[in-house]
């Protein structure tokens, strides 16, 4: 594949991602941005005040790490962050930024989310933090985000909404999606009542345990495979 095709898979996938934002309820209207690692000085991103459905490839701008952008049209005005989290994360192909009601709505008090589900681990730790606020596209709030995602694959962001990263496109929009439905349940356990966290220890366990999930040589010393068909 030549490096132009590339770059039109990588743009199209890119396109394809913001439109799942839309069709999830993570993002709606113009809100929301997209980022995908194209080498280790550039990556794309999803272009500044365009709708989703009317997106084509050569509307989705180049970006390098440095700050230079390429295309017709202007990036994403959180392309900060998106530069910064690529540059100090090499892991990271991709990055979702959405603003989802209930994510957004916990952010907007403030709060993170602890440790209440054994599922906040997905995020790699024991609580998914809250950046502080921040005016929107500032550097101070790419150094604020850095922060919150130390040792973190998600965060939100005060009075704003989330940031999920991923390998790929797919893995940020589906730790996007988890996280929202973490914060939902949460915000419908606070309006319950007092709300219980699991301890450190536990989370430590489940974090372990998440490093092996869903693959097919994980070892359980209590398992046996009898073989691929039933006994008659």
């Amino acid at each position: 594949m030549s490096e132009a095709d590339a770059d039109e898979v990588l743009r199209r996938a890119l396109i394809g991602g913001c439109r799942e934002l839309s069709r999830l309820g993570l993002s709606h209207g113009t809100s929301g941005n997209l980022g995908v690692r194209r080498d280790s000085r550039s990556f794309f991103i999803s272009p500044t005040g365009r709708r989703y459905e009317s997106l084509e490839p050569h509307d989705v701008p180049l970006m390098s790490l440095d700050g230079l952008w390429h295309g017709r049209c202007r990036p994403s005005s959180e392309w900060r962050f998106h530069r910064d989290i690529f540059a100090a994360r090499p892991e990271v192909g991709a990055i979702v930024h959405a603003h989802p009601r209930h994510a957004t709505a916990l952010a907007c008090t403030g709060r993170g989310i602890p440790a209440f589900h054994y599922m906040v681990a997905v995020a790699g730790g024991e609580d998914i933090r809250c950046a502080p606020y921040h005016t929107f596209g500032s550097q101070a709030l790419s150094d604020a985000v850095l922060a919150a995602l130390r040792d973190r694959t998600a965060c939100l962001l005060a009075h704003h909404g989330l940031i999920a990263l991923g390998t790929d496109l797919d893995a940020a929009l589906r730790l996007a999606g988890e996280v929202e439905n973490l914060a939902a349940q949460y915000c419908t356990a606070l309006a319950i009542g007092a709300v219980e966290v699991l301890d450190a220890c536990e989370m430590t366990r489940v974090i372990e345990k998440f490093r092996t999930y869903g693959r097919q040589d994980a070892i359980d010393p209590d398992l046996r495979q009898g073989g691929e068909r039933l006994p008659h």
